[in-house]
């Protein structure tokens, strides 16, 4: 009987290496560099107009006013690109670029905005952008907490 089940594991693994061997040849090569590329230099695009909306701001504004008012026209700029369904096609070609800056997280939020509106304002929209915004603010409040004990002991540790 441990020789069947010794057998059936043989002619598993067999199997498994097979399936492995398959999917190496008929799976595209992935363009890494390429890839990388593309995102770090839309990421550092849209970080720079950014950059440039809070110079010309800050020539006008205080700091505090500035930070706020990129910080809105980003954001605003993200929504009307995702609305267009412009910025869907930015995030394909950019991959992570996109994504990375506060302008991802404002395409997120109206896309599911978007998709949901049929179900209704409430139920829909709503309830389904809350979703998608709770497990990032999450997310940011759980790495604030943790980069403030780290900072706190960092301090304690080396005076």
């Amino acid at each position: 009987m441990e020789s069947n089940k010794i057998k059936e594991i043989i002619n598993r693994n067999n199997i498994n290496s097979k399936i492995s061997k398959a999917k190496q040849h008929t799976e595209p090569k992935r363009k890494i560099f390429k890839n990388v590329l593309k995102a770090f230099l839309v990421g550092g695009v849209i970080c720079l107009l950014g950059e440039m909306f809070y110079e010309i701001f800050n020539d006008f504004l205080s700091d505090e006013l500035s930070n706020n008012y990129t910080l809105i026209l980003l954001i605003m700029t993200s929504a009307v690109l995702t609305g267009l369904g412009i910025y869907d096609k930015l995030g394909q070609f950019a991959g992570c670029g996109s994504i990375i800056p506060i302008t991802g997280f404002a395409n997120s939020m109206t896309s599911s905005a978007i998709e949901s509106h049929s179900e209704g304002l409430v139920l829909g929209v709503l309830n389904n952008v809350f979703k998608l915004a709770g497990s990032v603010i999450v997310t940011a409040v759980m790495m604030g907490v943790i980069t403030g004990i780290i900072r706190y002991l960092g301090g304690v540790i080396l005076g």
